[in-house]
């Protein structure tokens, strides 16, 4: 991915997207929806939790990296 700033936006339809700032045309690399019951239990939360979900996911992918970055290239992982 590249080193461009990523924002999270509610768009009118609803959805959570995280896209690249510099490219509101292009495809949102998250596209997240949340139920109605969801929303009303929420009561306006939704871009927080949003954002504390994509926060792990980012974490995840860093963790996942610097582990492939120690593994030795002639090894297969499943």
């Amino acid at each position: 991915m590249s080193a461009s700033f990523l924002e999270i936006v509610e768009l009118p339809s609803g959805e959570i997207v995280l896209r690249r700032s510099d490219e509101e045309s292009a495809e949102p690399l998250v596209t997240m929806s949340f139920s109605q019951e969801l929303l009303d239990f929420l009561q306006g939360d939704q871009v927080e939790v949003a954002r504390a979900m994509l926060d792990a996911c980012i974490a995840e992918v860093g963790r996942k990296t610097e582990a492939e970055e120690h593994i030795p290239e002639n090894r297969i992982l499943h």
